[in-house]
């Protein structure tokens, strides 16, 4: 087997181990855990080690523009990266969070697989039609998962979350038929080259832009997160913040990709930076204000989605610094992803051991549960942008791309988005280290489950320390508009 052949894999072994999952019993469907992460840890370390130059496989052997091409180059492969470094403190968590045998576990494992599969399928489409079906996939699993505990609060998420994601799947399919209509090609490679200056590419681009930026959460077009991942159980929030919104956005830089040479985008870019600078003041306002631990979390997440749109200011052809926008980008986007699942998992663990998701209730909690305080500090640390942390080589990239491109005041403003983001984490830590009320006499926390914290916030803490080989490795400025 070549491992072009591998790409399919990685999206027919989540779906075959979603099938299974639902078909078994639950205790039956626990026991895949492992095993089928393993067998999906094989396949992406293949893709990875496979070298620099892209791996394309043509579905049904019919090769693009005619047929569906996966596609699969150092950004694909940083990606799926993501994901599974992710799954492999979910599952674990999960294991422990629901009671064997529950109605939550039966739900949660075939619709973790089906995510995943949907991730991935995002993540490898070099075709637009293909992106809308991966985007289908991902947002009916996140949408089931939101829903699990089958309380209403849940279901009323679950609902508003489905509503965001039926209006922005046609708002992609209309942006496709007019692609299509136009150029009759569907590969993004293809359209690359067909996609002419004209009022029906503009109007394509602006609505792939919208439909994306709904699903990625990006303000004033997020309403449906905070109470869709603040509602949800505590391992389906940690999916929904830390991929699933960077499925819609790994898009959205693709197509930005292979539009933006043929469109004037330069205004566009700087609109997208400008909700981004609203979303994190928005959002960490909101943050500051939130009494419920979870909910402070999700509007974290609102404000850092501002950070991952910066770049778009700067990511424009020809402009200086576009490959490090570029870069500074997708370091962001990793650094977040690891971040935010810390800090999820461990805000669930402080809520069992606290008994309730409240604020007030966290007193005590650096006594009560000190790893998974110590876990939110570090993903704290990281999504303020401190040093040696992931976070600080996202934003140090971003500070020099914008100083290359002579945009300095954005400079500014990931100082500020630093500086918010810090106070909403003091918030938290303070509350922690007070001295706590009479016990209540909650269950202990499973010990898996803040270990599988921390070992996300480590990696988010310290990953500055490994940027440098790793940005050398992957390479991620040159895919600036190389060749395909």
């Amino acid at each position: 087997m070549t491992e072009a052949a591998l790409l399919p894999l990685a999206v027919l072994l989540p779906i075959a181990l979603g099938v299974a999952a639902f078909v078994l019993p639950e205790p039956a469907a626990r026991r895949l855990l492992l095993p089928g992460w393993a067998a999906l840890a094989a396949v992406v370390a293949a893709i990875v080690l496979a070298g620099e130059a892209p791996l394309r496989y043509a579905l049904g052997a019919w090769q693009a523009p005619l047929g569906i091409e996966l596609y699969a180059d150092r950004l694909t492969q940083a990606l799926l990266l993501l994901a599974l470094a992710v799954y492999a403190a979910v599952l674990p968590y999960a294991r422990a969070y629901f009671a064997p045998g529950a109605n939550e576990a039966r739900l949660f494992w075939p619709l973790a697989w089906l995510l995943w599969a949907g991730l991935n399928a995002a993540f490898l489409s070099d075709d637009v039609f293909n992106q809308f079906v991966a985007l289908e996939l991902l947002g009916l699993a996140a949408v089931g998962l939101t829903a699990i505990s089958g309380r209403p609060a849940a279901l009323a998420a679950a609902l508003r979350y489905l509503l965001a994601a039926l209006i922005g799947t046609n708002l992609f399919l209309l942006a496709v038929a007019l692609l299509y209509g136009a150029s009759g090609v569907l590969s993004l490679t293809a359209l690359a080259a067909a996609v002419v200056p004209a009022p029906y590419s503009a109007l394509a681009l602006a609505l792939l832009v919208i439909a994306l930026a709904l699903k990625t959460a990006l303000a004033p077009l997020h309403f449906w997160l905070p109470p869709a991942h603040g509602g949800a159980a505590t391992p389906v929030s940690a999916l929904l913040s830390a991929l699933v919104i960077k499925a819609s956005f790994a898009i959205l830089l693709r197509q930005w990709l292979a539009l933006a040479p043929a469109l004037e985008v330069a205004t566009l870019g700087t609109v997208l930076a400008a909700l981004g600078a609203l979303a994190i003041v928005w959002g960490s306002l909101l943050a500051l204000i939130q009494t419920r631990v979870k909910m402070l979390v999700a509007y974290s997440t609102v404000a850092q989605v501002g950070v991952l749109f910066l770049p778009f200011a700067w990511l424009v052809p020809g402009a200086p610094g576009a490959g490090l926008a570029l870069e500074a980008g997708v370091v962001q986007l990793v650094a977040h992803g690891l971040a935010k699942a810390a800090m999820f998992l461990a805000a669930g663990c402080l809520v069992l051991a606290a008994g309730r998701d409240d604020l007030s209730a966290l007193r005590g909690a650096a006594a009560r549960d000190p790893v998974a305080i110590f876990a939110f500090g570090l993903a704290g640390a990281s999504l303020i942008g401190l040093p040696p942390s992931a976070g600080f080589a996202a934003k140090w990239q971003m500070l020099q791309a914008a100083i290359a491109a002579g945009q300095w005041p954005w400079a500014l403003l990931l100082l500020a988005a630093g500086l918010l983001t810090a106070a909403y984490v003091f918030r938290v830590l303070k509350l922690a280290f007070l001295p706590a009320p009479a016990s209540r006499g909650t269950p202990p926390v499973a010990r898996v489950m803040p270990a599988a914290a921390l070992a996300l916030a480590l990696a988010a803490a310290f990953g500055g320390l490994g940027a440098a080989p790793l940005l050398a490795f992957f390479d991620l400025g040159a895919l600036a508009w190389s060749t395909r």
